[in-house]
């Protein structure tokens, strides 16, 4: 009987810290040998040529989420999980949404049940905070952290998800008693809706209008209000999806006082405008719909800032936010209601499958960060962040096998007619990238291997998290 279920053979390991050529050996799902020459095995994955780096974790995906009446959200898990693994992904970490009113708990299991057997790659759950009772602070929160929920989201704007400054504070207290890692979506709810009916009253109801709606100071007020509450209480959080130097700033401002206040940025950040919310290259502006998340890619000269803060660590990681919706759907983007006005049309883009080639030829392929970093940005941070390391996010005696496989020279030009979301367009269209993840390994299994998915539905299990250190 072979010593290994899967031989990886003769490609160059990289990791956060190190890169050096070497075989790996699997068994039972997880890394048992890295060594000069592995034989011994049941099957052979030739690697020749190929960079073998840990699989891709995306912390930060909506996934089969309420969206509010009559929208409805592209990608269920096995779309979703399919896409990711199509794009050197080996795990990913949606959000189960409390609906104001509604039990933490209930809505928290309801969703784990509709990932049950349905994800081709590993799937962890975040929670999104809505409500904070009595009853969700004092009773469900604390149960559904010991159960392996050990992260959540709140929000600083949307109607159906603000919470007001008192509310955050509860919570930012709760979880620095239970040891919860916060995520927090910084943008501020009044500015924005002073702006958006000062934007209305004008008649700007373009999709242009939802970057007028939200500029940077928007994100940087609320950055700072978020970073100060944390100092108050003694929390680290992370802020996520920044997309501009005036909420860096603020993020510098928090380190600078030794507050532990880690920050994620997106590929829309480093690679969209706004300008695209105009419908370039179209005479009708609704074509801007395909580019509306929040927050809103700025101006190109702020992309060079992202790029900064990427390379001097003020980003901890690069997540997808992947958030999709269909364009041409009335139940999508182009909804009735959103036809009227920026305000109506949904926010979010389909991102789980082009983050890491984008990131891997903007960020290694051009010059501007190394291998290591890369793993850095799109792995390693993100388990050591959310409680999945030492178990996932690198390699080593021990891991689960979740690698990926990388033609750092294939040349490839992102198109809607070859990827595999449930969305009807990719705002990458026609995006050329050098740098190509040519087979995903989830857990020792070949999921993806030349663009296809070819592991089952069900392989990826829904997987509990420890509290991070």
């Amino acid at each position: 009987m072979p010593e290994f279920d899967l031989a990886v053979r003769g490609g160059t390991l990289v990791t956060a810290t190190d890169t050096f050529p070497a075989d790996l050996g699997i068994r039972d799902g997880r890394i048992a040998a890295i060594g000069a020459r592995i034989t011994d095995a049941a099957r052979t994955l030739d690697a020749s040529g190929l960079l073998v780096l840990p699989g891709g974790i995306d912390s930060h995906v909506h996934i089969a989420q309420a969206s509010g009446p009559g929208i409805v959200m592209a990608d269920d898990f096995a779309s979703a999980t399919r896409a990711a693994a199509a794009g050197g992904n080996t795990c990913v970490m949606p959000f189960a949404l409390q609906p104001r009113g509604a039990s933490l708990r209930e809505a928290t299991h309801a969703y784990r049940a509709l990932a049950e057997g349905q994800c081709h790659i590993d799937v962890a759950i975040h929670l999104i905070v809505s409500d904070p009772t009595p009853a969700v602070l004092g009773q469900e929160l604390p149960a559904l952290i010991a159960e392996g929920y050990t992260s959540f989201k709140v929000f600083m704007t949307y109607d159906d998800l603000v919470l007001n400054d008192r509310q955050i504070l509860d919570v930012f207290d709760l979880a620095r008693r239970e040891g919860a890692r916060v995520m927090v979506h910084a943008e501020g709810y009044d500015a924005i809706r002073y702006m958006t009916e000062k934007l209305e009253k004008a008649g700007e109801t373009r999709p242009f209008g939802h970057a007028l709606s939200r500029p940077q100071v928007v994100e940087r007020e609320a950055a700072h209000r978020a970073i100060s509450h944390a100092e108050l209480v003694d929390l680290p959080i992370v802020i996520v999806h920044v997309s501009g130097e005036q909420a860096m700033e603020q993020i510098a401002w928090g380190r600078e006082r030794g507050l532990k206040i880690h920050a994620e940025t997106c590929p829309q950040y480093l690679t969209l405008t706004a300008d695209h919310m105009k419908g370039l290259g179209s005479d009708d502006p609704m074509e801007g719909a395909k580019y509306v998340c929040s927050p809103p890619p700025r101006e190109a000269a702020n992309q060079a800032a992202i790029w900064r803060g990427i390379q001097t660590g003020l980003f901890d990681v690069v997540s997808s936010d992947h958030c999709p919706f269909r364009y041409d759907d009335p139940a999508g983007k182009l909804n009735p209601k959103g036809r009227t006005s920026f305000r109506w049309v949904p926010n979010g883009i389909p991102g789980i499958e082009t983050r890491l080639p984008i990131l891997f030829s903007e960020g290694v392929s051009a010059g501007r960060i190394s291998l290591n970093r890369f793993v850095e940005l799109t792995a390693t941070n993100h388990a050591k962040l959310y409680g999945l390391y030492p178990r996932k996010g690198s390699i080593g005696i021990g891991f689960d096998a979740d690698l990926t496989l990388w033609d750092p020279n294939r040349r490839e030009t992102i198109r809607q007619a070859n990827l595999h979301h449930g969305a009807d367009y990719t705002p990458w269209e026609g995006f050329s990238v050098t740098g190509w993840p040519v087979t995903t390994i989830a857990r020792g299994a070949i999921v993806a291997e030349n663009g296809r998915v070819v592991g089952p539905l069900g392989h990826g299990q829904v997987i509990d998290r420890a509290v991070s250190p």
